[in-house]
């Protein structure tokens, strides 16, 4: 599964959340390739993706994309990212 993890600069938070949903992916035994980008880049790529991940108030510079969108509240929080993840676990 590739899962794109976007934040406005794609250098601070989005890597953040990214080595946070690969921790969770790990423990969930998922195969993830997650990848980060800032928000103008996402909205070109993102339907390259499986699932975007992005916090709540970026969410709506990606309308129109067609890739499923999951808000994430607080980036440091396994907990939801792992809520997350599970519904995308086959």
């Amino acid at each position: 599964m590739d899962i794109l993890c976007v934040c406005g600069h794609g250098i601070g938070t989005s890597v953040l959340l990214k080595v946070n949903v690969e921790s969770v992916a790990s423990d969930l035994d998922m195969d993830v390739n997650v990848t980060t980008a800032d928000i103008g880049a996402a909205k070109g790529t993102a339907d390259a993706s499986d699932l975007v991940m992005t916090s709540p108030q970026l969410a709506p510079q990606l309308d129109g994309v067609t890739t499923p969108i999951e808000t994430v509240n607080n980036f440091m929080d396994t907990d939801e990212i792992k809520a997350i993840l599970e519904k995308y676990d086959d």
